[in-house]
């Protein structure tokens, strides 16, 4: 052992330094730090940053000169250290110079127990894409608030109703520290609202070679009313949350901003932050000197909206009367509108003055690419959207997808990544840019292995689950007797499903309900019995969901159920991460087309767990018989339609998933079912994984986002100027074209198209002539450009040939904005001319 004097210098900093990077995943293989300094305290929290804030500075040195302890944190740094400086996947692709950092911004984000400023899904793929990020060595700022009180905590009372309860969130236990300006002082920026300036104050949280900025406003100098903004996540009324959307996108780009960054791109997670297009384009207009036209066709082309929300009643709408006295100082002053002139942007009929304002609507409109969350969502999508493009197709609504995916780092159990570790060392698909695919993996792995690690990790929920019982009993007063035996009716060999996520009715959490009696029978079958494991919180303003949550309260107290049906209380990251990691079959039950992706039974792959799951989100482009099951026929259905998969999900459990489990070989395996497992974790972790999806985002948006966003803003904007100016230019001539002949003729085998189009005052190089024709089947629509063969005054001729294997009546001539111009067309202007 060396020296005291040779070893390296560690400090209480240097724990700081751990405890607030949120990319560090402290699990039972390097959670002993912790432990070591207060192992209670570290068991209820899991929150290190807690755990320094209570240990004075003399007793962290007096450990930290300890050798057990000095050796144990140099181990870890040195892993932290070595993890961060590997090279990444961004740095090997070059794309450095294309694309210098991407600003994410979101309502919530979920990293870790330590930070509660997380709901459930949408901060969920905020977190663990963020990580991903970090991993893959992206260049992300992400933007956030920080929540005094985050989401709800859940009490479930005697009555067995939910009781919401609003704890504080202490900044001085949280791993966050305040962000300092140029001069070292703590940052703060003001912000008008009606009458009023309020100030905003400055944080951030480390994720690993990544940074979370978030925003506060209880700052002491604001009054009360201002200091509540960032009080609860997703609470107060329609005016609390305008306030907190202001403050999210018009504060987040100038906390950006005064943090010294000018991204390339701007990434909004929702439509919360849409503010933020218009803080970006006011803020190019003050460095350029040029309109908010001109801005906003440089800005966008860098903005990227993807939407979550898979109906339209979803959205966030405001009255145009409290839009107005919020903004109209801001829009006529700072960005040089009218009022009216921004209404517009967030109507679907922009003249429509009783029409609210949608924060999607501005999202898209200030945005250069739109995507969805998933295959399905955006088909969903398009249609919610195809309003804002009157007389477009379908399938031209510009709506792209990326389907989400999951951290595995975050998610996967550390007793299956230890396994997996003592066969494989670093070729674990999660650790490293030069890993062995999950397939390779597999393959080196026999059936028993496989499946003692997935009992092993169901003890090991089983065990989470009791401690948590016995803990929520004691809380709520119930006995020492009560209190011994919680969850003791479970048992570590018995098939084990799991059902967690929002109450809400569109994800039907209770269509397991449907025939409480049919269910009680198959949990209760007294040679293959099930256990269910159920958790979940209902926003307090639904009355809808608290009923259903309700309901399960009633059906696991039933006597003959008999402890077979837990309720996990106060759902939250920790109680997920348990769940996906040791259930058997993940439950998920929404009302297609409402589940916009869903990340959860994402999360049980990797830990070997099964989906049984509507065909819905990421599970309509997941499944196939062999890797789970599936509810639903694929197509969209009226609540009355509820029944029907009620008795398709009893159907499955009773005659495939449940014989399937408890059918063994001479050995005891269940061998189809570890089958199912394998061709699951080969066919889906990887493919489901957010490095997977920040890769598809960094390819297929940032970078050429970020190309075109430079070429619009060079030379003072030059692009964005003539932009704005074509833009003009059609929207006012537009009315002036029509087609005055279309010719067919059939030669040789193909069919020959002669279009005469008068012209008005636009030129041939401001639009494209082209043919359309609507799919057939499978096959997708068509679309046949023509050619330019004569230009005289205010008259042009076309020409087109195609092959005959359509009829000329399926052809439709069209004229849209050309593609020389250099806009995303129709999602920057939406002006088509049919043939009449």
């Amino acid at each position: 052992m060396a020296p005291a004097s040779d070893r390296p210098a560690l400090t209480p900093d240097t724990l700081r330094e751990l405890a607030f990077d949120q990319s560090i995943r402290w699990t039972s293989q390097n959670d002993d730090l912790w432990q070591l300094i207060d192992n209670d305290l570290w068991a209820l929290t899991r929150n290190p940053s807690l755990i320094l804030s209570t240990v004075p500075e003399q007793k962290l040195e007096a450990l930290l000169r300890r050798v057990d302890c000095h050796r144990l944190v140099d181990g870890i740094v040195k892993a932290r250290q070595a993890r961060l400086e590997q090279p990444t996947w961004f740095a090997s692709q070059q794309y450095g110079e294309r694309l210098a950092r991407v600003a994410y911004f979101s309502m919530e984000y979920m990293l870790s127990e330590a930070l509660p400023i997380y709901s459930g899904g949408l901060g969920n793929v905020a977190g663990d894409q963020l990580k991903a990020a970090s991993d893959l060595g992206v260049p992300v700022t992400a933007v956030g608030m920080l929540w005094q009180h985050g989401y709800f905590r859940q009490s479930i009372g005697p009555d067995g109703r939910q009781q919401a309860l609003y704890p504080v969130n202490d900044t001085r236990q949280m791993p966050i520290e305040p962000l300092h300006d140029a001069s070292g002082a703590p940052l703060r920026l003001a912000i008008q609202l009606p009458g009023l300036q309020i100030w905003l104050r400055g944080w951030q949280a480390r994720v690993g070679l990544n940074r979370l900025l978030l925003l506060d406003t209880n700052d002491p100098a604001n009054p009360p009313m201002a200091r509540l903004i960032a009080s609860e996540l997703y609470g107060g009324d329609n005016e609390m949350r305008l306030r907190q959307e202001l403050v999210l996108g018009i504060g987040g780009w100038r906390l950006l901003e005064a943090a010294g960054l000018q991204p390339d791109v701007l990434h909004l997670n929702d439509g919360h932050a849409a503010f933020a297009v218009l803080e970006r384009a006011r803020s190019h207009m003050a460095r350029e000197r040029v309109s908010f036209a001109v801005a906003l066709n440089a800005t966008r082309a860098g903005n990227l909206f993807t939407t979550h929300t898979p109906v339209e009643a979803g959205f966030d709408r405001f009255p145009p009367e409290l839009v107005s006295q919020y903004l109209e100082r801001y829009a006529e002053y700072e960005l040089g509108i009218s009022m009216q002139t921004l209404l517009a942007m967030g109507r679907k009929q922009p003249q429509d003055t009783r029409e609210p304002f949608n924060m999607a609507y501005l999202a898209t409109r200030g945005a250069g690419a739109v995507n969805a969350v998933s295959q399905l969502h955006g088909h969903t999508s398009r249609y919610i959207f195809r309003e804002l493009y009157p007389r477009w197709p379908l399938e031209a609504v510009p709506v792209g997808h990326v389907t989400n995916g999951i951290h595995l780092p975050t998610w996967v159990s550390p007793d299956a990544e230890a396994h997996w570790y003592e066969l494989h060392g670093d070729e674990i698909p999660w650790r490293g840019t030069d890993a062995s695919s999950v397939d390779e993996l597999l393959a080196r792995v026999d059936d028993r292995w496989l499946w003692q690690i997935r009992q092993h990790a169901r003890n090991e929920l089983l065990g989470f689950v009791r401690s948590h019982l016995a803990r929520s009993l004691a809380v709520h007063g119930a006995s020492p007797a009560e209190i011994e035996v919680a969850g003791s009716r479970l048992h570590p060999e018995h098939l084990t499903l799991g059902f967690a996520r929002r109450f809400a009715s569109y994800k039907r959490p209770n269509l397991l309900l449907q025939d409480p009696e049919r269910l009680a029978r198959i949990l209760c079958h007294p040679t293959y019995p099930v256990q269910l494991l159920v958790a979940g919180k209902a926003h307090p303003a639904d009355r809808a969901g608290q009923a259903l949550l309700s309901d399960w309260q009633r059906f696991a107290a039933r006597p003959d159920i008999a402890g077979r049906v837990v309720f996990l209380e106060d759902y939250d990251m920790r109680i997920a991460r348990h769940m996906v990691q040791g259930v058997d079959v993940w439950l998920n039950t929404p009302r297609r087309p409402w589940e916009a992706s869903g990340t959860s039974g994402m999360k049980v792959l990797a830990n070997g767990g099964l989906n049984l799951s509507q065909l819905d989100g990421w599970w309509a482009e997941a499944y196939a018989a062999d890797l789970g099951w599936a509810v639903g026929d694929g197509l969209e259905h009226p609540a009355e339609h509820d029944a029907v998969d009620a008795e398709q999900l009893y159907a499955l459990l009773e005659t495939q998933v449940i014989p399937s489990f408890y059918a063994r070989d001479t050995e005891g395996l269940p061998t189809a079912w570890v089958q199912r497992m394998r061709r699951s974790m080969s066919a889906l972790v990887e493919r489901f994984s957010a490095d997977r999806t920040v890769r598809e985002y960094t390819e297929r948006y940032y970078l050429p986002m970020a190309t075109t966003f430079r070429r619009r803003c060079a030379e003072g904007s030059a692009l964005a100027s003539e932009l704005a100016h074509q833009l003009t230019c059609l929207r006012s001539y537009w009315h002036e074209l029509a087609f005055s002949g279309v010719q067919w003729t059939c030669e040789n085998g193909q069919l020959q198209v002669d279009v005469r189009l008068h012209l008005g005052h636009l030129e041939p190089r401001q639009i494209a002539v082209q043919l359309y024709a609507e799919g057939r089947g499978e096959a997708p629509a068509e679309v046949h450009p023509l050619t330019l063969v004569e230009h005289d005054g205010a008259f042009a001729s076309y020409h087109g040939h195609l092959p005959a294997d359509r009829s000329a009546t399926d052809y439709t001539a069209r004229v849209v904005p050309g593609s020389q111009l250099g806009l995303s067309v129709p999602l920057e202007l939406a002006l088509i001319h049919w043939q009449r």
